[in-house]
């Protein structure tokens, strides 16, 4: 039977609910301050000279999630990172995270094939850069399957996700909430919303998006869209961290509170 709209719609609500529901890893958020975190999928060229310089104008720092498989061509969301981008990337003190090797599809790729892509990833990273590790994730392209939520949660810190809304309360490590503006970029009022939402319950708000250029793809949003949002970020009163710089600041955070640290 071929695929129908109603199919793929149940087809979608299953993958979600699998997703949120097996193999997780909670944890509980008490911030005294809310936190924006800035992500970009598959590091195109643009996220990091146009999104990043935007964001070192404000004093302020994002994630990266890079595939090396992509390293050097033309996709979807435009001409992706070439090696000379890395150091400039780390210099300027962002975040390098993984997307896999293959820009891996996270539901329809086993999860064998993608535990290797992870692998490859990883090698190609210390070839180009010795020392350097990854520390955060992001699932490519679908929510991901429970098993492959399972070894990811092995491998990083945390890894994230998407859902069009910001973590509270109890969060999933595995699989953390996030709010791609590509998907509001002609509605900034949505934006300013979960800003707001965001800063009233005091949690994390990891916004998403791929690249930022004055043509930009389906996938990524025009530099006066990405400035206005920066700005509404800083203006909310968030700190504003990279992903893993921001997850270990709640871990301190914990521990302090635990009597671990003074």
């Amino acid at each position: 039977m071929p695929p129908t709209p109603f199919l793929d719609r149940i087809h979608g609500f299953y993958q979600r609910r699998a997703a949120h529901a097996l193999n997780t890893r909670p944890l509980t958020l008490d911030l005294r301050t809310p936190i924006v975190s800035f992500t970009f999928d598959d590091f195109p060229r643009s996220a990091l000279l146009t999104g990043g310089a935007i964001l070192e104008q404000f004093g302020l720092r994002g994630t990266y999630y890079a595939s090396f498989g992509l390293m050097g061509r033309n996709a979807p969301t435009g001409p992706i990172f070439v090696r000379k981008d890395l150091p400039v990337l780390v210099a300027r003190g962002h975040e390098l995270g993984c997307h896999t090797f293959d820009h891996c599809h996270s539901w329809n790729t086993t999860t064998a094939a993608f535990e290797r892509s992870i692998m490859v990833n990883k090698t190609a990273l210390e070839e180009l850069m010795p020392g350097a590790a990854f520390r955060t994730f992001s699932y490519p392209i679908s929510p991901p399957r429970p098993r492959t939520k399972r070894v990811v949660a092995g491998r990083f810190s945390c890894a994230r996700g998407g859902g069009q809304t910001f973590n509270a309360g109890t969060t999933d490590l595995n699989y953390l909430r996030a709010y791609f503006l590509e998907k509001a970029r002609e509605r900034p009022d949505d934006v300013q919303r979960v800003i707001d939402a965001n800063r009233a319950q005091c949690g994390w708000l990891v916004l998403a998006t791929h690249d930022v250029c004055r043509v930009p793809t389906p996938f990524g949003c025009t530099p006066g869209f990405f400035t206005d949002v920066v700005r509404r970020a800083v203006d909310s009163g968030a700190r504003i961290l990279p992903v893993a710089e921001a997850l270990g600041s709640m871990v301190r955070s914990d521990q302090r509170a635990a009597g671990g640290l003074c």
